[in-house]
């Protein structure tokens, strides 16, 4: 299981920096990103409450996050809490009047956070600081 789990959290912040720069494409262009960037963004919530699940099985059965970090419960901060409040603030402010017109570039800027925020997460629970 902590294979799977190192596995995935390595493509987590692989995938918001695709929609990221996905977005960014679509609003130099002025386009709208399409179908795909939506698909990818519900893979990337559903992969991320997955890996939420097998973080908490490893946790509940002894495993820790940077066991010789003293900052090593950052993990579950920058890998789960963060992330899931800056998605769930996004989905909210994207129905505002400000973003409706473009609720991906939002999601755009959502996801560029939210890959320096798993990407941190994959260094603390790797043990990198």
């Amino acid at each position: 299981m902590n294979q799977i789990h190192r596995l995935v959290g390595y493509s987590i912040p692989a995938g918001f920096l695709l929609l990221a720069l996905w977005a960014l494409v679509a609003f130099v262009r002025n386009r709208n990103p399409g179908g795909a960037f939506w698909n990818l963004l519900a893979v990337l919530q559903v992969v991320i409450a997955i890996q939420f699940v097998v973080g908490s099985v490893m946790f509940l059965s002894g495993g820790r996050a940077g066991p010789t970090d003293p900052l090593g419960f950052l993990h579950y901060f920058y890998g789960a809490f963060f992330p899931a409040a800056v998605l769930l603030y996004t989905h909210r402010r994207a129905q505002s009047e400000r973003w409706r017109q473009i609720p991906w570039a939002a999601f755009g800027l959502a996801a560029f956070v939210n890959f320096g925020l798993t990407a941190r997460a994959l260094m603390t629970g790797l043990g990198l600081g």
